[in-house]
């Protein structure tokens, strides 16, 4: 297999905290990244990216870790997302493009002070597009830590979110607490964005949020079998791309390695692209959009069915 793994790859430190992170986050973001995909809240899901961005920025101008500063950032914008209102879409909207606006604005702050008052250097390219080669190895416990609060959130909402993806005015006529479940949601969403910020960087971690989620939910509408594939297609595109930015050192002279956050993004969007063909390959021909909207709807009667089942 050496044609495959350059030398040093498994022994080399860097390579196993990168590995630890990214698996750990690429499972975080694929779970939480189905609910956001079904309840249409990947522009929420991005101005947290925007607001995670302002966090580790702030961080790395105070020379705390970056990590807590990304996840500190996703959970304050996810309450102010919140509390201006993301119910409806057109609250939920309007939500994050006020809180967007705001952290694109303090980030930028951030950043350029960082870079005029202080002698740390590649800020920039750590807080936007990551650096996971070089994270610290104390950091995968926090990791961990933070990976397993928010399954541990959804796990305890999955019913009553799931019903809540599918029609919230159902859900709240049943008796679910919309607002508590929506901001436990939240919350597991902004611990999931900002364990994505470190991973592959604050601007392009909105890809491992919504892309391995959308590539599952174009093979299968059941819950937990896209749940399962989404985290799948999650780790593998994450532990195929750091091999592919650590090998890619090798590939030439003259150059450095790709960037890991390119490789996995790219790995991600050839994912979707597959799902979508083969997505489209099985589908039979039709007349005219009824049957796939009886179809669709149809999946979704049932895990509203699923979500309602006794002991929901």
């Amino acid at each position: 297999m050496a044609w495959l793994f350059e030398p040093g790859f498994f022994a080399s430190p860097q390579v196993h905290t990168a590995l630890a992170i990214g698996g750990v986050t690429a499972v975080v973001s694929a779970v939480v990244g189905i609910f956001t995909v079904v309840r249409g809240q990947s522009f929420a899901g991005h101005a947290l990216t925007e607001v995670s961005a302002t966090g580790g920025s702030g961080a790395l101008l105070v020379g705390a870790n970056p990590l807590a500063g990304f996840v500190v950032g996703s959970l304050a914008g996810a309450g102010a997302m919140e509390a201006v209102g993301v119910r409806h879409v057109r609250g939920r909207d309007l939500a994050a493009g006020i809180v967007l606006g705001a952290s694109i604005g303090i980030a930028s702050l951030f950043l350029y002070l960082t870079t005029t008052t202080t002698a740390t250097t590649g800020g920039t390219q750590q807080v936007l597009f990551g650096s996971i080669f070089v994270t610290a190895s104390s950091t995968v416990p926090i990791a961990a830590v933070f990976s397993v609060i928010s399954l541990g959130v959804v796990a305890a909402i999955y019913r009553p979110l799931s019903l809540m993806s599918v029609h919230t005015d159902l859900a709240a006529a049943r008796g679910v607490p919309v607002r508590l479940v929506g901001m436990a949601y939240m919350a597991a969403l902004a611990l999931a964005v900002g364990l994505s910020s470190l991973a592959i960087g604050a601007i392009l971690s909105t890809a491992l949020l919504v892309g391995p989620a959308a590539t599952a939910l174009h093979l299968t509408k059941r819950m937990g079998r896209a749940i399962a594939l989404s985290a799948a297609v999650a780790v593998t595109t994450t532990w195929v791309g750091i091999l592919l930015a650590y090998d890619s050192a090798d590939w030439g002279s003259g150059h450095d390695s790709l960037p890991v956050s390119f490789c996995v993004v790219g790995l991600i969007f050839t994912a979707y692209l597959g799902s979508e063909l083969l997505a489209r390959a099985r589908r039979r021909p039709r007349l005219d959009g009824s049957a796939r909207t009886t179809r669709d709807t149809g999946l979704r009667l049932v895990e509203m069915e699923d979500a309602c089942s006794p002991g929901s």
